[in-house]
């Protein structure tokens, strides 16, 4: 009896543990997106104009009460036409991003496998290239830059696909395939460029480096979009993948189909990932350092991971655009800049605070 009674109140404390785990990530998640918030009600009011912080508030009240505060129609474009469009990408675009990454890592079990790592970046940067330097696009402008970064990043999750229907190709495979057409597709943009007038190749650099800069109201659309198609497929894989963490052997025999779940997961990380590249840039480190540091606060369960990784990404990219706006203001810096110089030393701790490697 007495035994009996012991085993069932382990099992209560067991129970009482789990479901206060639980409590936590659902809080910590729940903090992040509030203070995703309220970095974004700070990032809306800084600019290059002399707009106060009171005329941005004012503006966006006006949105829900017309007519309510005074507000000049220069003033009132500005904010919506140019403020609100950079924080609305630069929240979207990071919890895209990270999103896409956090499937990568988990679907590769490498911690740093991301959609970048596949050639993805890399491409988008040809096509872009071939656009700007050389005017060679479907269209003209902005749109033929977007058109070809977005339709050259595809390419690699088309290689891969195509390779992988043919031979059962490894995560590991599919990662070294990856960076060789990242090589490939770099030094093709390298050769474009080099011959290409001074100004094409700046602004060809510029897009390659990542930037918000020509953030436009007519893209926060879509961008909106691929955020909540992201969130609903990643859910819609997570049991799969949860499953596929324990090994490939394992999963097979609970009855998952392994190689379908993890080219599904590549092909659409890849395709939301060109989706926000072809708007802003081949924006880095956001998809390598968001699901880091959401897995050391709510461990490596994909149900509360890529919820955290997405208010992760979108307040490490707001944080990022903050200092891009704000650090010699009025001259705006490359928010890829400000990523890569903040990720990563973030990055490189990360990786060596514990003597093992970060569990996937």
């Amino acid at each position: 009896m007495r035994t009996r009674l012991f085993g069932e109140a382990e099992e209560d404390a067991d129970r009482e543990a789990i479901r206060g785990a639980r409590i936590r990530k659902i809080f910590i998640i729940m903090s992040m997106t509030i203070l995703m918030v309220g970095v974004m009600a700070y990032s809306i009011t800084i600019g290059s104009t002399t707009i106060t912080p009171l005329q941005v508030y004012e503006t966006l009240i006006n949105q829900a009460v017309p007519g309510l505060f005074d507000i000049p129609y220069k003033t009132e474009q500005i904010i919506l036409q140019v403020y609100a469009p950079r924080v609305l990408m630069a929240t979207f675009v990071g919890a895209i991003l990270a999103i896409a990454g956090c499937l990568v890592q988990t679907i590769m079990r490498n911690p740093l496998a991301t959609p970048y790592t596949l050639g993805v970046s890399s491409s988008a940067a040809f096509g872009a290239s071939l656009s700007i330097v050389l005017g060679v696009s479907a269209a003209v402008g902005t749109v033929g830059v977007i058109t070809n970064a977005f339709l050259f990043s595809l390419i690699p999750a088309g290689i891969i696909l195509t390779a992988s229907a043919r031979r059962n190709m490894m995560p590991a495979t599919m990662i070294l395939v990856g960076i060789a057409m990242s090589y490939i597709f770099s030094a093709a943009t390298t050769i474009i460029q080099y011959f290409g007038t001074a100004d094409a190749v700046k602004t060809a650099m510029f897009w390659s480096i990542g930037d918000l800069n020509s953030a436009s109201l007519w893209q926060v659309p879509y961008v909106l979009v691929m955020f909540i198609v992201a969130l609903a497929a990643s859910m819609w894989l997570i049991k799969d993948i949860n499953i596929m963490r324990m090994g490939d052997d394992t999963a097979m025999s609970l009855g998952v189909n392994v190689r379908r779940t993890r080219l599904i997961s590549i092909l659409f990380a890849c395709f939301s990932t060109a989706v926000v590249i072809s708007f802003v840039g081949a924006i880095g480190f956001i998809c390598l350092l968001a699901p880091h540091i959401s897995r050391i606060l709510v461990g490596s369960d994909l149900r509360y991971l890529v919820p955290a990784s997405a208010a992760m990404g979108a307040l490490l990219l707001s944080f990022a655009d903050i200092i891009a706006k704000d650090l010699i203001n009025p001259i705006m810096l490359p928010v890829g800049a400000i990523t890569a110089l903040i990720g990563g030393p973030m990055l490189i701790y990360l990786l060596l605070r514990k003597k093992d490697d970060i569990a996937i």
